[in-house]
């Protein structure tokens, strides 16, 4: 080998060390603090559920609500990574700062009207996701108090945000999941009744949401004072840079088409299982729980990904941010792949453990093995479309592909199936889950293209 390709190829190994080396770090607590995220939505259904199944059924729903919110916090944060990740790789820490002003105003006005909605509306809302009246009465009561989690929940995900931007990724796992972990023990202890307190059932997993994320919000705002952190200053707060809400705006607002439309399709689906019966219901939030947890190291990767792929662009280092999506989403495939078969593993006890009636479980059974082969899909678009995408500001893509495939294809046919031909609801199901899949080949062409290789920071 020649003395020059030898260098080259001791180059490149380090920078591929480099990489999963940085990756590894940033995955582990990011999977860690989504897993942790997945099981407190998962405790509220199945501790609810050994009380009775309406009541999985109606926060389930209820959740749906909490779902819509949070991918107004996504966007937010999709935003805030395009833009954080670079300047912080350029060095600009000033810059993160006015970022983070910048969101934080956003995300008190989203959170506010949130709040608004849910203590004035919340039995208008729930009629909307389903026609059961039971569920509608049930799902309100939780909303009325969950909906005062909204503006700490919201504030607290934004500066965790940019912690995980400036190299502060394990101090911001530690924070998100002791929420997450208080969250857990809270519901055990409100909405079973123990320590000597009343059973608060639905009222008791709301409750323990709202101080939970209280509680985060004090931490955020104690690690925000400190010497060495990324500061909250009210003046940039109270006049926000123009050249930086320009370019905020001009790379988020792609993002909040992208996830007006996938959250919305996601949220209709919700509303035709919604009105195929209590069984579907029961069944597809248990299964909806299992996709959640066990997507958690494939999210992780690909904010993870994301990060790392924005400061190579920051840098001007296109080749090596290339080099970099290039292995992040070969790990986003393999890691969709071994979800997927741990998901037929455990299939068999979920079935036996789920405390459903017979017709719920023969539903849940349909469904799990039909997100097994979601799973795979959904990894690799989590990398692709919301990581190295939008790491490189094209945000847009993922807007007009989810506009096309969910509006336009599988929701008309989802919706004609239900309650047109009338087919069984695991038919239903099948149409729902194919999304993804119809994707990823559009996705690979356009990531072939290259033009997401760009430095936003010019």
């Amino acid at each position: 080998m020649a003395k020059k390709d030898w260098y080259g190829t001791v180059i490149t190994l380090k920078q591929n060390r480099t990489f999963y080396h940085s990756l590894t770090a940033m995955v582990i607590p990011i999977a860690f603090q989504n897993l942790m995220t997945a099981l407190v939505s998962a405790s509220d259904a199945i501790m609810l559920g050994f009380l009775e199944q309406d009541a999985l059924s109606a926060v389930s729903l209820a959740g749906q609500v909490t779902f819509v919110f949070n991918l107004c916090v996504t966007v937010l944060v999709q935003g805030t990574t395009m833009l954080a990740a670079q300047y912080w790789g350029k060095g600009e820490r000033d810059t993160v700062e006015r970022i983070l002003a910048l969101v934080l105003r956003y995300m008190t006005v989203v959170a506010v009207i949130f709040l608004a909605g849910t203590l004035f509306f919340p039995n208008w809302i729930m009629s909307l996701l389903t026609n059961e009246s039971a569920l509608v009465s049930r799902g309100a009561a939780y909303l009325r108090i969950a909906g005062f989690s909204y503006v700490p929940l919201g504030l607290s995900q934004m500066y965790l945000c940019i912690m995980k931007n400036s190299g502060k990724t394990a101090k911001s796992t530690v924070i998100g999941s002791s929420s997450m972990l208080l969250n857990l023990c809270l519901n055990t202890i409100f909405i079973f009744g123990f320590l000597g307190l009343p059973a608060l059932g639905i009222q008791g997993a709301a409750l323990a949401t709202v101080l939970a994320t209280g509680t985060q919000f004090v931490w955020t705002m104690m690690e925000a004072g400190k010497s060495d952190s990324i500061k909250i200053r009210f003046s940039n707060i109270m006049s926000v840079d123009k050249k930086i809400r320009q370019d905020f705006n001009r790379y988020t607002l792609p993002v909040v088409g992208n996830y007006f439309f996938w959250g919305g399709g996601v949220t209709i689906f919700s509303v035709i299982i919604g009105h195929l019966g209590n069984d579907a219901v029961a069944a597809n939030s248990l299964a909806n729980i299992v996709r959640n947890v066990l997507g958690c190291v494939s999210k992780g990767v690909g904010t993870a990904g994301a990060i790392l792929v924005g400061n190579e662009l920051g840098k001007n280092q296109i080749r090596l941010a290339k080099k970099y999506a290039k292995h992040a989403t070969a790990l986003a495939g393999i890691i969709g792949v071994i979800t997927c078969f741990i998901l037929l593993l455990i299939r068999p006890p979920i079935l036996y453990f789920s405390n459903l009636t017979d017709t719920a479980t023969a539903y849940l059974s349909g469904m799990l093995f039909i997100s097994s082969y979601y799973a795979i899909a959904g990894s690799i678009n989590n990398m692709v479309i919301g990581g190295i995408f939008c790491a490189g500001g094209k945000s847009k893509f993922g807007c007009i592909c989810d506009g096309i495939v969910l509006w336009l294809i599988v929701i008309p046919t989802a919706s004609l199936a239900a309650f047109h031909f009338h087919l069984p609801v695991l038919a239903v199901y099948f149409i729902i889950c194919l999304d993804e899949c119809i994707k990823v080949p559009v996705v690979f062409w356009y990531y072939r293209k290259y033009t997401w290789a760009q430095n936003l920071t010019k």
